[in-house]
């Protein structure tokens, strides 16, 4: 039987692999952003041994069903379409096509819209990138990428949170049912409003704060039920909060994260909150 190891809150903001410069990305920094990087670095000494990471990002936006990477590997350059000037970003990475495709299966069978992707010249996007580099730089690990559908902005968060809800149980089950030790990886920002111009040397940490008091509280908000095993109650306020911090968990990321944790009662260990130009972050997670 298979077993889900954990599951982390991983922020997907470019500028966090800039700063750090690995060889696969073409841009150069000066540093940037310590709090949040070496909050992963502490995430990544905590991690237990798993065998895959099951990732759904916001930044593969599907506007029919959720979609699965159905490709065994993928080699290609990812460029940021905000950020080119900081994430240039040359990949490679392996899919457990197998797993994707069994949570694929069960999330059709419970009425959900899916499709497995075959596309092999298909784009990883760069949230799914970052995460996983961020989670695991020796990309020695395969990963089973869902896409995030996007039915916030032709519904409601409502419908949004409900299909959240039934992808999650098919992702646990089939998890479990597989022979595989899975990390689940939700990579979304929680206030997400961006500031919109860009300081000359984007490293200047002088110029970083979350964009807005309001914004600031929100976060507290959820880094407060994070840190006190709330995870229900989080996914019960999820509408109010997206709506009133423009959060990036409007692309389901969260709300699935913490279903097919099955609402852990256990507090989540929180490595790093900080913000990149003007958004709210927080590295955490609930390990075994």
């Amino acid at each position: 039987m298979g077993s889900i190891v954990g599951g982390v809150i991983a922020p997907h903001p470019p500028h966090l692999v800039y700063a750090e410069n690995p060889p696969q990305n073409e841009a150069h920094s000066e540093g940037g952003w310590e709090v949040l990087r070496w909050g992963y670095e502490r995430l990544r000494a905590d991690l237990p041994d798993f065998d895959v990471m099951v990732l759904l990002s916001p930044h593969w936006q599907t506007y029919v069903g959720t979609h699965f990477l159905g490709v065994p590997h993928f080699k290609n350059k990812s460029v940021d379409p905000i950020f080119p000037n900081l994430f240039r970003y040359n990949y490679e990475l392996d899919v457990d096509v197998g797993l994707a495709e069994a949570i694929e299966a069960k999330a059709r069978k419970a009425g959900l819209v899916t499709r497995m992707m075959r596309n092999p010249d298909f784009r990883v996007d760069y949230g799914t990138i970052v995460s996983a580099h961020l989670l695991n730089p020796a990309w020695d690990k395969p990963i089973v990428g869902l896409s995030s559908q996007r039915s916030t902005h032709f519904y409601s968060v409502e419908v949004m949170q409900e299909q959240a809800l039934a992808l999650a149980a098919a992702t646990r089950k089939a998890c479990l049912e597989s022979d595989q030790r899975c990390l689940l990886v939700a990579s979304n920002s929680l206030s997400h409003r961006h500031f919109t111009t860009e300081a000359a040397l984007p490293e200047d940490m002088s110029r970083e704060h979350v964009t807005s008091h309001a914004m600031y509280l929100w976060d507290m908000k959820m880094i407060g039920l994070l840190k006190g095993g709330h995870s229900r109650e989080m996914v019960d306020v999820m509408p109010e909060f997206i709506n009133q911090a423009i959060s990036e968990a409007d692309g389901g990321a969260l709300s699935w994260l913490i279903a097919a944790l099955d609402y852990p009662s256990e507090p989540a260990e929180v490595y790093a909150y900080g913000n990149v130009i003007g958004t709210g972050n927080a590295v955490a997670g609930w390990l075994s």
